[in-house]
């Protein structure tokens, strides 16, 4: 289990889901990860859209709101990164030759944020706290753990990332990559890598995206649960590196990763 109320620059700190309904999606991840929703808050934009923040335990988790105007119909599941600026941040992204899908804005009295993409076309966003930090609870179950990146372009991804946010790349297993920030200490005391690991990077073929993975305690009860809540399951319950993973897409097609921790890591 793993409490956090701080987030350093350079540290991913929060996920959310813009839904085309809002309603629907609380009720599929209610049911599915036990999940409990506090708002509406207020969200910016003409017209200005809902948001409400899921949590466990009585402690923010993840986030779930509208879909905003203009917005992509395909639903996605967004990591944000924590940094002392989003302005700087931005200038530093489009530099390293990444691009600006919204503009820094203000969410009152939450924090300041942008959304952006990576020279490959990954989106995420940069958060610059205000009121809300980031989750407040991660690294058990029904709360995020990591989030991965895949590509087709690994070594862009590693100059870019490295020059936005200081992260460097370290080979885990051939086509996959952790990346890590020097002198972050997060994570475990016993997980089975550094704790300064802040993400995770495969290389593919594919088109490159950010996926979210969530903690579960049965990762078949899981992909059957989201089936039956009118979900599919994108890739079937697998053994991999100590866990039993599974992928699901929610009824509007945003895609989660869901790991069950087959045995505690040696200590």
């Amino acid at each position: 289990m793993s409490q956090r109320d701080h987030y350093p620059a350079g540290v991913p700190c929060w996920v959310d889901v813009a839904q085309p309904d809002v309603g629907a999606a609380m009720q599929f991840y209610g049911e599915l990860l036990g999940w409990e929703f506090d708002g509406p808050g207020a969200m910016p934009g003409d017209p200005p859209g809902e948001y409400y923040v899921a949590r466990v335990r009585g402690r923010d988790v993840a986030g779930i709101s509208s879909l905003p105007a203009g917005a992509p119909p395909a639903p996605a599941w967004i990591t944000h990164v924590a940094v002392d600026s989003v302005d700087e941040a931005v200038k530093r992204a489009q530099e390293a030759g990444g691009t600006v899908a919204v503009e820094p804005f203000d969410a009152p009295p939450a924090g300041r944020m942008a959304a952006l993409s990576d020279p490959a076309g990954a989106s995420f966003c940069v958060w610059e706290a205000g009121a809300r930090r980031g989750a407040e609870l991660v690294n058990e179950p029904s709360a995020w753990a990591m989030s991965m990146l895949s590509t087709n372009d690994g070594d862009g991804a590693k100059a870019f990332y490295g020059a936005l946010f200081g992260w460097e790349a370290e080979e885990f297993v051939p086509g996959v990559a952790l990346f890590r920030l020097p002198g972050y200490v997060g994570g475990e005391p016993h997980q089975p890598v550094p704790r300064d690991v802040v993400a995770v990077v495969a290389e593919g073929d594919g088109d490159a995206g950010w996926s979210v993975d969530v903690w579960v305690t049965d990762a078949r009860a899981a992909a059957a649960t989201a089936q039956e809540l009118g979900g599919t399951v994108v890739v079937e319950p697998r053994e991999a590196s100590g866990f039993l993973q599974t992928a699901i897409a929610d009824p509007a097609g945003a895609v989660l990763s869901v790991s069950q921790l087959l045995a505690p890591p040696a200590r």
